[in-house]
């Protein structure tokens, strides 16, 4: 499995006890969709490791206790400490309206309600405090907020973002 065909579901965080069994923190807002799974991607060496769930539970909330088939001691508990975990795309739940992952709106249009379309979405910027659509328009670069405000609309069928951007934002660029 290949890594862009993934998404980051969160880390196995630490032991959990003699066995082997480990916490992992899981980076969403609805833990319990993942309390079942037969099994998850962890990353080992920069590779996508396949690795399959005896039994799972939640744990405070947002933590996933797993115990994995072949990993009976706190040593093999030990080597995946701090490895990221992956899920396969396709077991994202869907979203629909103006909800959208990341990952579902790069190459898609973007347009502005007054200005038309000015760009293509090439990547999401979120290490800022806010989100930015990074759009190419031709050699230039823009760099767009991600506030509800500005979102008209998400039309997947069309792979458009309508938005309603202040005067002059795209203008600074162009």
């Amino acid at each position: 499995m290949r890594k862009e065909d993934c998404f980051y579901l969160g880390k196995i965080a630490k032991k959990f006890s003699f066995k082997g069994e480990v916490l992992a923190y899981l980076d969403t807002d609805e833990p319990e969709l993942y309390e079942n799974l037969e099994s998850v991607f962890v990353e080992f060496n920069k590779n996508l490791v396949p690795f399959f769930i005896v039994s799972s539970s939640l744990h405070k909330n947002d933590f996933l206790r797993i115990r994995f088939e072949d990993m009976n001691t706190e040593e093999d508990a030990d080597s995946i400490i701090n490895c990221p975990i992956y899920l396969p795309i396709s077991m994202l739940p869907k979203l629909s309206g103006n909800k959208f992952y990341f990952h579902e709106v790069i190459g898609f249009e973007i347009e502005d309600k007054r200005l038309g379309v000015f760009g293509k979405i090439v990547s999401i910027n979120d290490t800022t405090a806010q989100p930015l659509f990074e759009v190419e328009n031709g050699a230039v670069q823009l760099l767009i907020p991600m506030i509800d405000q500005f979102l008209v609309k998400i039309d997947r069928p069309n792979k458009k973002v309508l938005m309603d951007l202040p005067e002059g934002l795209i203008e600074m660029y162009l």
